[in-house]
């Protein structure tokens, strides 16, 4: 306000000026000089022009269309070539995509059955002996095919005789080798349990770092253990001898018991018979005594706390008196654990013992093709993460009469029927994968599946019909697996316990827990 002064409106017009920008054509004069009397003006450099063929504006608009039309020619033969030389790069890529598949597929089916092979020669699992008694059986069905094609009457009958008594040799050879096998694994049972005894405490630290820590529970069981291996070494001398059986003598007289006294009693006697000079040989049955007594004492949770974490049998011996059934093969009362049940079973039947023993003799069936094929299924539905819970209660069994009764071992696209290139996907990838929401198709096949929105749409009326009323006869034979889902998640919550992870999920399914390996320690906590 004091930075103004007052005007008229037409003072104002007055104080301002506007500016103007006009143009202005000035007149140009020019002349032309030619020859004339007076004037010579040479004509060297002048040009003679002579009017050429008078072009109308159709006929130019039609020479530029033909010029037009050559440069599209040009260039749709540019982009034609382009793109032909994309689909043989493609062609190129796919040949050579095809071959590296069938190289990974032979290697795969080579180590497969390299394995298999190694398996059958050295068995040592129960998985293995099953797959070798199911050798032996479609071994029989062959010869008793043969014999029946070949032979009749009395040959016939002497031919089945023969092949029953080599039959019984090869199970009896089975049978030495079970043996072995089952004395190898109780030597890794306790390998393994003396190093979890003696194993250190870990957990994730707040840093993120893993920290290990020694109690005196763990000590106690480490000293134990290097007790044990110190016992089981052989060819060793007398005195090295003697100074193991002083340190076992002076480790299990911390306690006075009947166990103790049986093992100081046994060392007295072994120590006695070394004096004498006894040889190796005789001493064997002796130091077994002593090595299983002292094994014994290890287990003892009174003796080595950490061993109570690991035994399978409770302290309580009342808690053996709940859940216990009856088992109509062997007629032994028998815990539950003992029992293994289908997801359609109506009754406990018999006890996992009985029903390996019946396998062996009878059915010697081999589940170790669906058993890896239940723990793909298992692998893809954790990347899913959205609590899949049916496809974790289905055991081997169930799985194989989903794929043989219902889905006819092959698959529903190509009838390919190599079980182990096949696998079970969602049919609807949005909701969990029950036996009414799967589809058996090949590796590739399920890739290509999984990334469909809408496969009703993608494949048709006339084969999602067919697809939808195998997913009812599924639904038929499982029907009490959405009951049972329900009914495992509410006693796990109602008791408060957490549900499983994701990688303990895989191990109750059968397979084995893998040992984490942790990372080099910068400093030890």
């Amino acid at each position: 306000p004091w930075n103004c002064v007052l005007f008229t409106n037409e003072e104002a017009r007055k104080q301002w000026y506007q500016r103007r920008v006009r143009g202005s054509q000035t007149t140009s004069d020019t002349s032309t000089q030619m020859t004339k009397t007076g004037c010579w003006v040479s004509d060297r450099q002048d040009k003679v022009i002579i009017p050429g063929k008078y072009v109308t504006a159709d006929e130019k608009f039609g020479y530029m269309l033909r010029q037009v039309i050559v440069l599209q020619s040009y260039f749709r033969r540019w982009k034609a070539q382009k793109y032909v030389n994309s689909i043989r790069q493609d062609h190129i890529r796919r040949i050579e995509w095809e071959k590296k598949e069938e190289e990974r597929k032979r290697k795969e089916k080579e180590r497969r059955l390299k394995e298999e092979y190694q398996r059958r020669m050295q068995p040592l699992s129960k998985e293995d002996f099953d797959l070798v008694y199911h050798a032996l059986e479609l071994w029989r069905r062959e010869e008793i095919e043969n014999i029946n094609a070949t032979k009749s009457g009395p040959e016939r009958k002497a031919a089945l005789a023969g092949l029953m008594d080599e039959e019984t040799q090869l199970i009896a050879s089975i049978q030495r080798h079970k043996l072995i096998a089952k004395k190898d694994n109780g030597k890794k049972a306790k390998r393994q349990f003396l190093e979890k005894c003696a194993a250190p405490k870990e957990w994730i630290g707040f840093d993120g770092m893993p920290t290990k820590m020694d109690t005196p529970y763990t000590m106690r069981a480490k000293d134990l253990k290097m007790t044990y291996d110190s016992l089981e070494k052989r060819y060793l001398t007398r005195e090295e001898r003697l100074d193991i059986l002083l340190q076992l003598k002076l480790t299990v007289k911390e306690h006075d018991c009947k166990l103790t006294k049986d093992i100081v009693e046994l060392i007295d006697r072994e120590a006695d018979l070394l004096m004498r000079g006894s040889k190796e040989a005789n001493l064997e049955g002796l130091r077994q005594r002593i090595s299983t007594l002292f094994l014994q004492y290890i287990k003892t949770p009174l003796f080595n706390a950490e061993a109570a974490n690991l035994l399978k049998v409770p302290e309580d011996p009342s808690s053996l008196r709940k859940d216990i059934y009856f088992c109509r093969g062997c007629g032994n009362y028998l815990p539950s654990t003992d029992f293994e049940l289908t997801t359609n079973a109506r009754s406990i039947g018999r006890c996992r013992k009985c029903k390996n023993l019946d396998s062996e003799g009878r059915l010697r069936e081999d589940f170790s093709r669906y058993r890896s094929l239940l723990q793909s299924i298992r692998g893809t539905e954790e990347a899913f993460n959205d609590n899949s819970r049916i496809i974790f209660l289905l055991t081997e069994a169930d799985l194989r009469y989903l794929a043989e009764n219902i889905w006819g071992a092959q698959s529903v696209l190509s009838q390919w029927e190599d079980t182990y290139d096949l696998t079970l996907v969602r049919w609807n990838r949005r909701l969990e994968w029950s036996p009414w929401n799967c589809v058996l198709l090949t590796n590739e096949e399920a890739r290509a599946h999984s990334k469909l929105v809408k496969p009703e749409e993608a494949y048709g009326p006339v084969f999602t019909q067919k697809i939808k009323y195998r997913h009812i006869l599924g639904k038929q034979y499982f029907a009490s697996m959405p009951k049972l889902a329900d009914y495992m998640s509410k006693n796990l919550t109602s008791v408060n316990m957490p549900l499983p992870s994701n990688a303990e999920k895989i191990m109750y399914g059968g397979k084995k827990k893998e040992n984490v390996v942790l990372p080099a320690l910068t400093e030890t906590k």
